[in-house]
Protein backbone atom coordinates (compact mmCIF):
# COMPACT_ATOMS: atom_id res chain seq x y z
CA UNK A 1 0.00 0.00 0.00
CA UNK A 2 1.66 3.42 -0.97
CA UNK A 3 -0.75 6.88 -0.45
CA UNK A 4 0.91 10.00 -1.84
CA UNK A 5 -0.56 12.98 -0.38
CA UNK A 6 0.54 17.00 -0.83
CA UNK A 7 -0.69 18.19 2.57
CA UNK A 8 -0.43 21.54 4.67
CA UNK A 9 -0.81 21.19 8.22
CA UNK A 10 -2.43 22.63 10.81
CA UNK A 11 -0.29 24.78 13.56
CA UNK A 12 -1.40 25.02 16.55
CA UNK A 13 0.40 28.40 17.31
CA UNK A 14 0.24 31.53 16.16
CA UNK A 15 2.36 30.57 12.73
CA UNK A 16 1.24 27.57 9.98
CA UNK A 17 3.99 25.91 8.10
CA UNK A 18 3.44 23.99 5.08
CA UNK A 19 4.40 19.88 5.35
CA UNK A 20 6.71 19.03 2.33
CA UNK A 21 4.96 16.05 0.03
CA UNK A 22 5.25 12.85 1.75
CA UNK A 23 4.81 9.37 0.88
CA UNK A 24 3.54 7.03 3.68
CA UNK A 25 3.78 3.04 2.49
CA UNK A 26 2.42 0.44 4.95
CA UNK A 27 5.57 -2.44 5.38
CA UNK A 28 3.57 -4.60 7.52
CA UNK A 29 -0.61 -4.87 8.63
CA UNK A 30 -2.46 -7.15 10.51
CA UNK A 31 0.02 -7.34 13.39
CA UNK A 32 -1.39 -7.89 17.18
CA UNK A 33 -1.27 -4.64 19.06
CA UNK A 34 2.22 -3.78 17.88
CA UNK A 35 4.28 -1.68 20.83
CA UNK A 36 7.58 -0.56 19.70
CA UNK A 37 10.43 -0.70 16.86
CA UNK A 38 14.35 -1.16 16.24
CA UNK A 39 16.35 -1.45 12.97
CA UNK A 40 18.83 -4.50 13.06
CA UNK A 41 20.85 -5.41 9.90
CA UNK A 42 20.43 -5.79 6.58
CA UNK A 43 17.37 -3.25 6.67
CA UNK A 44 15.22 -5.69 8.88
CA UNK A 45 13.25 -4.67 12.00
CA UNK A 46 12.31 -6.18 15.37
CA UNK A 47 8.59 -5.46 16.37
CA UNK A 48 7.53 -6.16 19.74
CA UNK A 49 3.71 -7.54 20.02
CA UNK A 50 2.02 -6.37 23.19
CA UNK A 51 0.86 -10.22 23.94
CA UNK A 52 4.30 -11.14 24.14
CA UNK A 53 5.79 -12.02 20.57
CA UNK A 54 9.02 -10.45 19.14
CA UNK A 55 9.16 -10.59 15.17
CA UNK A 56 11.44 -9.82 12.48
CA UNK A 57 10.13 -7.69 9.62
CA UNK A 58 11.84 -7.90 6.49
CA UNK A 59 12.31 -5.45 3.61
CA UNK A 60 10.54 -7.99 1.43
CA UNK A 61 7.03 -7.64 4.18
CA UNK A 62 7.90 -11.19 5.45
CA UNK A 63 7.39 -11.95 8.98
CA UNK A 64 9.43 -14.35 10.81
CA UNK A 65 8.79 -15.14 14.85
CA UNK A 66 11.86 -15.07 17.43
CA UNK A 67 11.48 -17.39 19.89
CA UNK A 68 13.54 -17.05 23.22
CA UNK A 69 11.20 -14.15 24.60
CA UNK A 70 10.51 -14.39 27.97
CA UNK A 71 6.87 -15.28 29.38
CA UNK A 72 5.23 -11.43 29.54
CA UNK A 73 1.97 -10.82 31.73
CA UNK A 74 -0.64 -9.60 28.92
CA UNK A 75 -3.08 -7.76 30.59
CA UNK A 76 -4.67 -4.50 30.08
CA UNK A 77 -1.81 -2.07 29.59
CA UNK A 78 1.09 -4.74 30.57
CA UNK A 79 2.98 -6.56 28.07
CA UNK A 80 5.88 -7.00 26.17
CA UNK A 81 7.05 -3.27 25.85
CA UNK A 82 9.64 -1.63 23.95
CA UNK A 83 13.09 -2.68 21.83
CA UNK A 84 16.21 -0.75 21.70
CA UNK A 85 19.79 -1.83 20.67
CA UNK A 86 22.64 -1.82 22.25
CA UNK A 87 24.86 1.93 21.09
CA UNK A 88 27.56 -1.09 19.96
CA UNK A 89 24.96 -3.54 18.35
CA UNK A 90 27.42 -4.00 15.67
CA UNK A 91 30.02 -5.44 17.79
CA UNK A 92 27.85 -6.38 20.71
CA UNK A 93 24.80 -7.64 19.29
CA UNK A 94 23.19 -6.71 22.51
CA UNK A 95 18.90 -6.03 22.39
CA UNK A 96 16.90 -4.47 25.37
CA UNK A 97 13.42 -5.65 25.65
CA UNK A 98 11.06 -4.12 28.82
CA UNK A 99 8.08 -6.35 29.31
CA UNK A 100 5.44 -6.65 32.59
CA UNK A 101 5.93 -9.94 34.18
CA UNK A 102 4.03 -11.58 37.33
CA UNK A 103 0.56 -12.30 37.97
CA UNK A 104 -2.23 -10.17 39.14
CA UNK A 105 -1.64 -9.46 42.41
CA UNK A 106 1.96 -9.54 41.71
CA UNK A 107 3.63 -8.08 38.87
CA UNK A 108 5.98 -5.63 37.86
CA UNK A 109 8.40 -4.13 35.01
CA UNK A 110 11.50 -6.38 34.08
CA UNK A 111 14.12 -5.33 31.64
CA UNK A 112 16.20 -8.07 29.83
CA UNK A 113 19.28 -7.80 27.45
CA UNK A 114 19.87 -11.12 24.88
CA UNK A 115 21.44 -11.80 21.74
CA UNK A 116 19.83 -12.77 18.11
CA UNK A 117 21.35 -16.29 16.68
CA UNK A 118 19.10 -16.53 13.72
CA UNK A 119 15.49 -16.13 15.00
CA UNK A 120 16.34 -17.18 18.27
CA UNK A 121 17.11 -15.28 21.34
CA UNK A 122 20.19 -16.15 23.10
CA UNK A 123 22.25 -15.55 26.34
CA UNK A 124 19.06 -13.96 27.61
CA UNK A 125 20.31 -11.92 31.39
CA UNK A 126 17.41 -9.95 33.16
CA UNK A 127 19.12 -6.77 34.48
CA UNK A 128 16.27 -4.70 36.17
CA UNK A 129 13.02 -5.94 38.03
CA UNK A 130 11.65 -3.03 39.67
CA UNK A 131 11.60 -3.21 43.24
CA UNK A 132 7.73 -2.37 43.63
CA UNK A 133 5.61 -5.11 43.32
CA UNK A 134 1.80 -4.32 42.49
CA UNK A 135 -1.67 -5.24 42.11
CA UNK A 136 -2.87 -3.61 39.01
CA UNK A 137 -2.35 -3.70 34.98
CA UNK A 138 -1.63 -0.33 34.50
CA UNK A 139 1.33 2.51 33.94
CA UNK A 140 4.30 0.14 33.37
CA UNK A 141 6.32 2.75 31.47
CA UNK A 142 9.09 0.45 30.08
CA UNK A 143 10.28 3.03 27.47
CA UNK A 144 14.02 2.55 27.31
CA UNK A 145 17.47 4.85 25.74
CA UNK A 146 20.67 4.96 26.14
CA UNK A 147 23.20 8.05 27.01
CA UNK A 148 26.23 9.09 25.72
CA UNK A 149 27.87 7.52 28.19
CA UNK A 150 26.37 4.10 27.71
CA UNK A 151 24.31 3.74 30.54
CA UNK A 152 20.77 2.98 29.87
CA UNK A 153 17.40 4.89 31.26
CA UNK A 154 13.78 3.64 32.27
CA UNK A 155 10.78 5.72 32.34
CA UNK A 156 8.59 3.60 34.86
CA UNK A 157 4.91 4.43 35.84
CA UNK A 158 3.46 4.76 39.16
CA UNK A 159 1.44 1.52 39.14
CA UNK A 160 -2.44 3.76 38.67
CA UNK A 161 -3.09 2.58 42.29
CA UNK A 162 0.27 3.70 43.52
CA UNK A 163 0.41 7.28 42.60
CA UNK A 164 1.75 8.77 46.15
CA UNK A 165 4.69 6.51 45.52
CA UNK A 166 5.70 8.56 42.59
CA UNK A 167 7.51 10.97 45.29
CA UNK A 168 9.16 8.28 47.94
CA UNK A 169 12.29 7.99 46.36
CA UNK A 170 12.11 4.06 48.66
CA UNK A 171 10.54 3.06 45.73
CA UNK A 172 10.69 2.59 42.23
CA UNK A 173 7.64 3.15 40.88
CA UNK A 174 6.96 6.59 39.02
CA UNK A 175 10.96 7.24 38.52
CA UNK A 176 13.37 7.34 35.69
CA UNK A 177 15.85 5.19 36.49
CA UNK A 178 19.51 4.52 35.08
CA UNK A 179 21.88 1.01 35.42
CA UNK A 180 24.86 0.17 33.46
CA UNK A 181 24.31 -1.80 30.33
CA UNK A 182 24.56 -4.89 32.19
CA UNK A 183 22.21 -3.99 35.10
CA UNK A 184 24.67 -2.92 37.70
CA UNK A 185 24.38 0.71 38.74
CA UNK A 186 26.55 3.41 38.07
CA UNK A 187 28.65 5.19 41.22
CA UNK A 188 27.57 8.89 39.89
CA UNK A 189 23.35 8.03 40.31
CA UNK A 190 22.20 10.79 42.80
CA UNK A 191 20.69 8.87 46.01
CA UNK A 192 23.22 6.51 46.18
CA UNK A 193 22.39 4.20 49.27
CA UNK A 194 18.94 5.43 49.23
CA UNK A 195 17.54 5.09 46.19
CA UNK A 196 20.44 3.88 44.13
CA UNK A 197 19.00 3.21 40.87
CA UNK A 198 16.91 6.24 40.47
CA UNK A 199 17.72 9.40 38.42
CA UNK A 200 14.72 11.19 38.62
CA UNK A 201 10.94 11.13 40.85
CA UNK A 202 7.34 12.50 40.71
CA UNK A 203 6.39 10.75 37.33
CA UNK A 204 3.11 9.30 36.55
CA UNK A 205 2.84 6.98 33.12
CA UNK A 206 6.38 7.77 30.89
CA UNK A 207 5.20 6.65 27.03
CA UNK A 208 7.93 8.62 25.21
CA UNK A 209 11.64 9.12 25.90
CA UNK A 210 14.55 9.90 23.79
CA UNK A 211 18.29 11.40 24.56
CA UNK A 212 19.18 14.73 22.34
CA UNK A 213 22.34 14.38 20.48
CA UNK A 214 23.45 17.33 23.18
CA UNK A 215 22.96 14.53 25.49
CA UNK A 216 20.04 15.97 26.83
CA UNK A 217 16.40 13.59 27.81
CA UNK A 218 13.42 14.00 26.93
CA UNK A 219 10.42 12.03 28.50
CA UNK A 220 6.47 12.58 28.16
CA UNK A 221 4.14 11.22 30.33
CA UNK A 222 0.11 10.70 30.13
CA UNK A 223 -1.80 12.75 32.58
CA UNK A 224 -4.71 11.80 34.24
CA UNK A 225 -7.82 13.90 32.68
CA UNK A 226 -5.63 16.93 31.34
CA UNK A 227 -2.22 17.28 32.12
CA UNK A 228 -0.26 15.22 30.04
CA UNK A 229 3.26 16.87 29.95
CA UNK A 230 7.09 16.55 28.28
CA UNK A 231 9.66 17.34 30.46
CA UNK A 232 13.43 17.84 30.08
CA UNK A 233 14.66 15.42 32.64
CA UNK A 234 18.03 16.06 35.14
CA UNK A 235 19.46 13.75 37.71
CA UNK A 236 17.83 14.43 40.78
CA UNK A 237 15.09 16.62 40.05
CA UNK A 238 11.28 16.06 41.01
CA UNK A 239 8.72 16.45 38.75
CA UNK A 240 5.94 16.74 41.24
CA UNK A 241 3.31 14.04 40.26
CA UNK A 242 0.96 13.83 42.09
CA UNK A 243 1.52 16.85 44.94
CA UNK A 244 1.29 19.08 41.69
CA UNK A 245 -0.92 18.45 38.16
CA UNK A 246 -2.58 20.01 35.51
CA UNK A 247 -4.98 17.48 35.48
CA UNK A 248 -7.67 15.98 36.99
CA UNK A 249 -9.00 12.98 38.30
CA UNK A 250 -11.05 10.57 35.60
CA UNK A 251 -14.20 11.11 37.77
CA UNK A 252 -13.80 15.13 37.85
CA UNK A 253 -12.17 14.91 41.49
CA UNK A 254 -9.53 17.55 42.39
CA UNK A 255 -5.96 15.30 42.80
CA UNK A 256 -3.84 18.56 43.74
CA UNK A 257 -4.81 22.25 44.17
CA UNK A 258 -1.61 22.91 42.85
CA UNK A 259 0.10 23.14 39.48
CA UNK A 260 3.44 24.05 40.69
CA UNK A 261 5.76 24.06 43.87
CA UNK A 262 9.16 24.63 45.14
CA UNK A 263 11.69 22.17 44.36
CA UNK A 264 9.19 20.67 41.54
CA UNK A 265 9.73 20.73 38.08
CA UNK A 266 7.50 22.61 35.69
CA UNK A 267 7.29 20.75 31.93
CA UNK A 268 8.49 21.44 29.05
CA UNK A 269 4.52 21.39 27.50
CA UNK A 270 1.51 20.27 29.06
CA UNK A 271 -2.06 19.17 26.82
CA UNK A 272 -5.25 20.33 28.50
CA UNK A 273 -7.10 18.18 27.12
CA UNK A 274 -5.12 15.54 26.93
CA UNK A 275 -3.79 13.95 23.96
CA UNK A 276 -2.07 10.67 24.89
CA UNK A 277 1.72 11.03 23.90
CA UNK A 278 3.09 7.79 22.61
CA UNK A 279 5.98 7.34 21.21
CA UNK A 280 8.79 9.66 20.58
CA UNK A 281 11.78 11.00 18.37
CA UNK A 282 14.19 13.66 17.57
CA UNK A 283 14.32 13.73 13.59
CA UNK A 284 17.91 13.45 12.44
CA UNK A 285 18.23 12.52 8.87
CA UNK A 286 18.69 13.59 5.20
CA UNK A 287 14.43 12.83 4.47
CA UNK A 288 13.08 15.88 5.54
CA UNK A 289 15.87 18.15 6.50
CA UNK A 290 13.73 21.11 7.59
CA UNK A 291 12.54 19.07 10.11
CA UNK A 292 16.23 18.45 11.76
CA UNK A 293 16.29 18.36 15.69
CA UNK A 294 12.95 18.43 15.97
CA UNK A 295 10.88 16.37 17.88
CA UNK A 296 8.12 13.71 16.98
CA UNK A 297 5.29 11.89 18.65
CA UNK A 298 2.58 10.09 18.16
CA UNK A 299 -1.48 10.70 19.69
CA UNK A 300 -3.51 7.99 20.83
CA UNK A 301 -6.15 10.93 21.14
CA UNK A 302 -6.31 12.88 18.35
CA UNK A 303 -5.28 10.22 16.03
CA UNK A 304 -2.10 12.27 14.77
CA UNK A 305 1.76 12.97 15.22
CA UNK A 306 2.58 16.05 16.91
CA UNK A 307 5.78 17.95 15.54
CA UNK A 308 7.27 19.93 18.29
CA UNK A 309 9.87 22.77 17.62
CA UNK A 310 12.25 23.51 20.56
CA UNK A 311 14.28 26.56 20.93
CA UNK A 312 16.03 27.39 24.44
CA UNK A 313 14.61 24.43 26.23
CA UNK A 314 11.25 25.48 25.42
CA UNK A 315 8.50 24.66 22.83
CA UNK A 316 8.03 27.10 20.33
CA UNK A 317 5.37 25.53 18.10
CA UNK A 318 3.24 22.67 18.18
CA UNK A 319 2.28 20.95 14.50
CA UNK A 320 0.00 18.02 13.45
CA UNK A 321 0.93 15.69 10.46
CA UNK A 322 -0.38 13.06 8.82
CA UNK A 323 -4.03 13.57 10.24
CA UNK A 324 -5.07 11.57 7.51
CA UNK A 325 -4.26 8.04 9.04
CA UNK A 326 -6.99 8.83 11.45
CA UNK A 327 -5.46 6.14 13.52
CA UNK A 328 -3.81 6.06 17.26
CA UNK A 329 0.35 6.60 16.85
CA UNK A 330 1.16 3.31 18.96
CA UNK A 331 5.31 4.31 18.69
CA UNK A 332 7.48 6.96 16.45
CA UNK A 333 10.99 6.25 15.13
CA UNK A 334 13.27 7.81 13.02
CA UNK A 335 16.11 5.80 11.89
CA UNK A 336 19.42 5.97 9.59
CA UNK A 337 17.78 6.44 6.44
CA UNK A 338 15.59 9.21 7.69
CA UNK A 339 12.66 7.98 6.81
CA UNK A 340 9.73 8.11 9.72
CA UNK A 341 8.19 4.85 11.14
CA UNK A 342 5.10 5.07 12.42
CA UNK A 343 3.33 1.79 14.41
CA UNK A 344 -0.43 1.97 14.54
CA UNK A 345 -3.11 0.40 17.19
CA UNK A 346 -4.71 -1.14 13.99
CA UNK A 347 -1.57 -3.39 13.68
CA UNK A 348 0.38 -1.15 10.96
CA UNK A 349 4.15 -0.65 10.40
CA UNK A 350 4.32 2.97 8.19
CA UNK A 351 7.39 4.40 6.53
CA UNK A 352 6.48 8.10 5.80
CA UNK A 353 9.63 9.06 3.23
CA UNK A 354 9.52 12.74 1.28
CA UNK A 355 7.64 12.80 -2.38
CA UNK A 356 10.60 12.78 -4.77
Amino acid sequence: MSITLACTAVSLTAWSETAPAYTITALAEGLDQPWSIAKIDNGDYLVTEKPGRLLRLKPSGDIENITGVPAVYFASQGGLLDVVLHPNYADSGWIYLSYAAGAPTNNRTHIVRAQLAGNLLINLEEILAVTDSKATAAHYGGKLAFLPDQTLIIGIGEGFSYREKAQQLGSELGKVLRINDDGSVPADNPYPGVAPRVLSYGHRNPQGLVVLPSGQILMHEHGPKGGDEINAIVSGKNYGWPAITYGLDYSGAVISPFTEAPGMEQPLKYWVPSIGPSGLAVYQGDEFPEWQGQLLLGSLIDHDVRKLVLENNQVVSEQRLFEELDQRIRDVRVFDDGAIILLTDSGQVLRVTRQH
